[in-house]
């Protein structure tokens, strides 16, 4: 036999059949369940919307829209401080009212971010695929963003309670606005959070759902704030500039705040909703947050069939 004839024949025989142990072996540590996966795809959200664990491309707008957001509030600080000033020249409910735009473009880059690209490579199906329920994904999406979202708000917020601390403002004034900030920015995060959500889980397609985050956002409160200033000037009343306000998400949280948190509202005239207005724009507040967690659910039932 030659040695290309030697090459030709097969190592074994056409009957012949083995068994070859390549050193697989059964799982028999702890089995987390559903609760760690949920935990697990929260933390690795979270750590995504600042692009931790991501490229460094992935870092650069969440980073700096951070830190566009902190800059103010330092040099607000500093200002107070250096002046000796008797309080800060902005209020902590007013802040995130202040920085709206920053906001929605951190919710138009960070939403598709964290629910489009496994809609587009159509990896939705195989977090199914384990013990994790399509409750679980939209509960740690949803809480992700919102989380992400309130360090944004709440970060500058904590620059601004310091930095009055140390120009030595008074205490209990310093203590109760910072605690009625951080309740209007938990609940702008919660709210901003779910409307971003669902608008990227319609689409794959990232930039489509970055664009149309944003003309949501900012189209409606230039709507709202259209008619707003042409109800003030028409002499309308504050009952109309209310009214209107409640088709705003921002305007929302104004809303809000100026009933319930003793803020001063951006409304022409400087007039926000009554208290009794004010328990509409609460509820319309939470109804927002509950359909937009539910129309999740109802999107990734069918998506991760």
């Amino acid at each position: 036999m030659t040695a290309e004839q030697s090459l030709r024949t097969p190592a074994t025989a056409p009957g012949d059949t083995r068994i070859h142990n390549i050193g697989y072996r059964s799982y028999d540590g702890p089995r987390l369940g559903r609760g760690y996966a949920r935990l697990s795809l929260y933390s690795q959200s979270l750590r995504g919307s600042y692009g931790l664990g991501r490229s460094v491309k992935s870092k650069v707008l969440p980073m700096l829209l951070f830190v566009v957001m902190c800059v103010p509030a330092a040099i607000m600080v500093a200002v107070a401080v250096a002046t000796k000033a008797n309080d800060l020249p902005l209020d902590y409910t007013r802040y995130a009212i202040v920085m709206q735009a920053v906001i929605s473009l951190y919710v138009a880059s960070q939403a598709p971010q964290s629910v489009s690209r496994d809609l587009r490579f159509k990896t939705v199906p195989l977090y199914f695929s384990r013990p994790i329920e399509t409750t679980d994904y939209v509960r740690a999406k949803f809480a992700a963003l919102a989380s992400a979202l309130f360090i944004l708000t709440a970060a500058p917020l904590l620059v601004l309670y310091i930095g009055a601390l140390l120009a030595k403002l008074d205490f209990s004034d310093q203590t109760k606005g910072f605690a009625q900030g951080l309740v209007s920015v938990a609940l702008l995060s919660l709210l901003f959070a779910g409307i971003g959500l669902v608008i990227a889980s319609v689409t794959p397609r990232r930039g489509f759902g970055i664009a149309a985050v944003i003309a949501v956002l900012t189209i409606s409160y230039g709507a709202v704030s259209t008619l707003q200033a042409i109800a003030d000037a028409q002499n309308s009343g504050g009952d109309a500039i209310a009214w209107i306000g409640l088709f705003s998400p921002i305007t929302l949280i104004d809303g809000v705040q100026s009933a319930f948190l003793g803020a001063s509202s951006a409304f022409p005239g400087g007039v926000g909703p009554s208290n009794a207005e004010g328990v509409v724009y609460v509820l319309v507040s939470l109804g927002l947050i509950v359909a937009g967690y539910g129309l999740l659910v109802r999107r990734y039932k069918k998506v991760g069939l």
